[in-house]
């Protein structure tokens, strides 16, 4: 019961604060009042943070909360299977999908030689997508993955940056080795590294190759023009799988520059092996205030009201107004 209910019953204020249903705890028993639908929904719950348990997973604050989210969401599907299903484990750490997209974009990696994660940040795209390609190597399924972003920097420059070729462009593929290291033993990634096995290199480093049993990933892929988007995913090879990740609210090519990602989607739509997952502010797993973040740009960019224009007005005068200045 303490399990289920939280320590100093912090579980059980989240389940009165969302859930419609009264509920009363006496001892071991949990009393629910409330209409049959109501009372059949706060069970469903309770019975999905008991599967949890008894799978040997802990409950948090935030898995509660999903739970909830899940059970009284329109989708068929059990919350226990989402958030139990493991992905890899390393130094006592187990990733795992920790909302139902997650859980289909996971999937769909599985059953697709080109899948497509879509969605803003915050959301998994890139750190699922290694922790499958480090499950592929461990199962021998291929021999090397290969990790790639183009070498975009995000609205500034930079400048000339000191040091060897290796030096430079490390700045952009520090994202994918900090996965690396959270999901493998920190003295084998550099191993890896020198023998190959895992090779993360900017996206002007894939012309000319075809990648054979590989798994390979390519990052922040709205910042890839139609062009580098039709070369990288042509370097498909046998025995190979292939993850794009993007967000296409957050390009950051030149003015006028189309971006690869938007444009695939209306290129590849439909067709057969190649799945296109989408995640969305709900999905976002970081601070709370990063979804509250995303869902609040997304609001103001998706609305066409007179308000909304003036607004946008506003902002780039008071940009023009302080370049001048």
């Amino acid at each position: 019961m303490i399990n289920i209910l939280g320590p100093r019953d912090e579980f059980l204020r989240v389940l009165e604060d969302q859930l419609a249903a009264d509920i009363l705890v006496r001892g071991n028993d949990v009393t629910l009042t409330g209409t049959a639908s109501q009372i059949a929904l706060a069970a469903d719950v309770f019975t999905e943070l008991i599967t949890i348990l008894r799978t040997g997973q802990g409950l948090n604050r935030e898995t509660v909360e999903r739970v909830v989210g899940m059970t009284t969401s329109s989708e068929q599907i059990s919350p226990a299977e989402v958030l139990t299903h493991n992905i890899l484990s390393n130094r006592g750490k187990t990733i795992r999908a920790k909302t139902l997209n997650q859980k289909r974009y996971v999937d769909a990696i599985d059953a697709n030689t080109i899948t497509f994660g879509i969605g803003p940040a915050g959301t998994g795209k890139t750190y699922l997508a290694v922790a499958k390609a480090v499950q592929a190597l461990q199962r021998k399924e291929v021999n090397r993955i290969i990790l790639t972003r183009p070498a975009i920097e995000a609205g500034e420059r930079l400048g000339f940056l000191p040091g060897t070729l290796n030096d430079k462009i490390d700045p952009y593929l520090r994202p994918l080795y900090d996965a690396l290291h959270d999901m493998m033993d920190p003295e084998a990634v550099p191993k890896l590294l020198t023998a190959g096995t895992i090779e993360v290199a900017p996206l002007a480093y894939m012309r000319g190759r075809t990648l054979n049993d590989s798994f390979i990933i390519l990052d922040e892929a709205q910042n890839t023009s139609m062009e580098q988007m039709k070369m990288f995913l042509t370097r498909l090879g046998f025995n190979s799988r292939i993850v794009v990740t993007g967000d296409i609210t957050q390009v950051d090519l030149p003015t006028g520059q189309a971006s690869g990602l938007r444009g695939v989607q209306q290129i590849l739509d439909g067709v057969e092996d190649i799945a296109f997952c989408n995640l969305t502010n709900r999905d976002v797993v970081r601070h709370k205030l990063v979804g509250r973040i995303v869902a609040a740009y997304d609001q103001f960019e998706s609305l066409d009201m007179p308000t909304n224009r003036t607004a946008r007005r506003t902002l780039e005068f008071r940009g023009n107004k302080k370049e001048a200045q």
